[in-house]
């Protein structure tokens, strides 16, 4: 997968992503609402490369984000395509430098138009931790309805969280977000 938008080019990440990704992933404000953050260099390494190839159905797959005409990485998003009949399921992280300034909404709905009009998906999922506040305002921006809330659904780092889950159909979109 492969996408460009007006500010950003989003596509596969290179074994030279590995510092600055494990700069974003690691800093705790970012990882807080993350079920994975690395715990090395080497271990992001091993993890960038086994991103190099769109895995079968039902395994997440994970993209940089960069901005357009520039090869640093700004972030990442991640797509798991269904298994049969379920929905596929994305999820975002932006390097704090970068937050703010709409790269997410716009990287958000980049990946949206592709699962709906090139992989013909009917319905598009997106789960986050309820404390994450800024998160769950980007989902809802883009049309994405709150249709569950799990409480104290996930174990993460020991700690027992909440679990949001936002989701799109196909019929909904684009009209659903400005």
């Amino acid at each position: 997968m492969h996408l460009d938008t007006q500010r950003l080019h989003i596509g596969a990440l290179r074994d030279k992503d590995a510092a600055a990704l494990f700069a974003y992933r690691g800093d705790p404000v970012v990882a807080r609402y993350q079920g994975w953050w690395p715990a090395s260099l080497a271990e992001t390494e091993e993890w960038i490369g086994g991103q190099a190839t769109m895995p079968a159905p039902g395994h997440w797959y994970q993209r940089a984000i960069r901005l357009a005409g520039d090869d640093r990485l700004i972030g990442d998003m991640g797509v798991r395509l269904p298994v049969a009949d379920e929905a596929a399921e994305f999820g975002i992280s932006i390097a704090p430098l970068h937050q703010g300034w709409g790269y997410a909404r716009e990287a958000v709905r980049a990946l949206l138009g592709w699962l709906f009009s090139e992989m013909k998906q009917r319905r598009v999922c997106a789960s986050v931790d309820p404390r994450n506040q800024a998160s769950m305002a980007l989902l809802r921006s883009l049309g994405l309805r709150q249709e569950a809330h799990f409480r104290q659904s996930l174990q993460v780092r020991g700690e027992w969280v909440d679990d949001v889950v936002f989701a799109l159909l196909a019929t909904e979109w684009p009209s659903a977000a400005p």
